[in-house]
């Protein structure tokens, strides 16, 4: 990569760091069934069956903006709406199917909608556009229909140059749908069978701008490790993409046995923040596109949250400090307290469990200026003793927030102290700094 194209990617990436924190929604047909994005495929509906719901599917036209609203008041930056999932049905005026939100009962492009929405908001807009369609035989069984699986790879082709030429600027493309059976189809790799390189030279062509994930089998811009935490390299933009449920699906579902509270919410935000990715938290809205009751709670939970400790993850940095940028293992230390992020010279505690009232941090090299704890008062004073051990006295005896963040300002990039000898802190003789 030459250093034009290194100059330009740090460009479009920088609103991604920045944010941390975006909305995903899943919405269309299968909402109206109640089972999850993937009940035409699990239950095994026939297509013409499936179609009969475009009849019923009639949302309010005013939902796209109450998605927006719950966004920003959630302190989510970024929005990305499903414009068509795996059953094919398009939330968007498409001149290419006429199985669409537009072209049936409805009568609506959801996706200008959202579109205009966000932008009316202040969100950057993300269009997802999943490549497979189970209405093609060809995606299932492309060695017995290679007519099929080609005519599907022409729509998806012909759909992204829709999507990419009928909204104004889009910031974010999120590919999904991508899985083929390589030996069926006759190719050697995901990328060949969908023409990424031709497909997303496209994409860039019309929005120069864009950020795309990996999705279509080139690397693109972004990894999207999907319900789990999983660090990219240093420099990599990702993005972890995670449900409310821990079981079922991403479309709505009435019925859940298993959802995660807001303080696990919060910590994989925080670990993704950690890690310089970004958390996209998906709700499934209900079939008029209303948002359900509890995750509308819990978006406006994390908004809270994000009002008074926001500076701790917003445009945050990996931290060196234990608990930092990546999770220790082996014979390295271990922060029991939770993770740090930075910015700059200030390093932020996201405490998972709260010392008491007061705070040892061992192997800490950099000299501490100041804390606090974010949202509360409480003067605290700080101490160095043996072993790196960064002493904060003065905290609260209980947390002030079910996650409290501990703000600590250094004379320098806050660093770490590295021990060739795993042993030496028995007696003290840990260094107090690091050549």
């Amino acid at each position: 990569m030459d250093q034009d194209c290194r100059i330009a990617y740090a460009d479009r990436i920088r609103w991604f760091h920045e944010a941390r924190f975006g909305l995903f929604l899943h919405f269309g047909l299968y909402s109206l069934l109640r089972r999850g994005e993937w009940v035409m495929y699990t239950e095994r509906i026939p297509a013409a069956e499936y179609a009969l719901l475009a009849r019923a599917f009639r949302p309010d036209p005013k939902a796209p903006e109450r998605w927006a609203d719950a966004a920003v008041r959630a302190g989510m930056k970024y929005a990305v709406l499903t414009t068509r999932h795996h059953d094919g049905f398009c939330l968007y005026d498409s001149r290419v199917s006429s199985f669409s939100s537009a072209a049936c009962a409805a009568k609506q492009d959801i996706t200008a909608t959202f579109v205009n929405a966000c932008r009316r908001a202040g969100l950057k807009v993300g269009l997802y556009y999943s490549l497979g369609d189970w209405r093609f035989p060809g995606w299932l069984e492309p060695g017995k229909y290679p007519d099929s699986a080609q005519a599907m790879v022409g729509q998806a082709h012909q759909q992204v140059a829709e999507l990419m030429s009928n909204y104004g600027k889009i910031d974010l493309l999120w590919y999904d749908g991508n899985g083929i059976d390589l030996e069926k189809a006759g190719v050697g790799s995901i990328a060949e069978f969908w023409r990424a390189e031709e497909l997303n030279a496209g994409v860039r062509t019309r929005q120069p701008g864009i950020l795309i994930n990996n999705r279509a089998g080139t690397d693109e811009d972004l990894d999207t490790p999907e319900q789990r935490v999983t660090v990219s390299k240093i420099g990599r933009g990702w993005e972890c993409c995670m449900t409310t449920n821990v079981w079922g699906g991403w479309g709505y579902i009435e019925h859940h046995a298993t959802k995660r509270t807001v303080p696990q919410l919060l910590q994989h935000l925080i670990e993704t923040a950690a890690g310089e990715g970004n958390f996209l938290l998906n709700i499934g809205p209900q079939p008029d596109g209303t948002i359900p009751a509890d995750d509308a709670a819990r978006l406006r939970a994390i908004g809270r949250w994000l009002a008074v400790h926001g500076e701790a993850i917003y445009g945050s940095e990996g931290c060196e400090l234990i608990g930092g940028c990546r999770p220790w293992i082996g014979t390295e230390p271990f922060n029991q307290f939770g993770r740090w992020t930075r910015r700059g010279t200030t390093a932020y505690l996201h405490c998972l469990v709260w010392p008491g009232e007061t705070l040892m941090m061992p192997l800490v090299a950099s000299r501490a200026i100041s804390a606090e704890v974010l949202g509360n008062a409480a003067k605290l004073t700080l101490k160095r003793r043996s072993n790196g051990r960064l002493v904060i006295s003065g905290l609260p005896a209980k947390p002030p927030h079910p996650i409290s963040v501990i703000k600590v300002e250094f004379a320098e990039v806050p660093r770490s102290i590295e021990e060739p000898d795993h042993a030496a802190w028995l007696q003290g003789a840990c260094a107090t700094t690091r050549e």
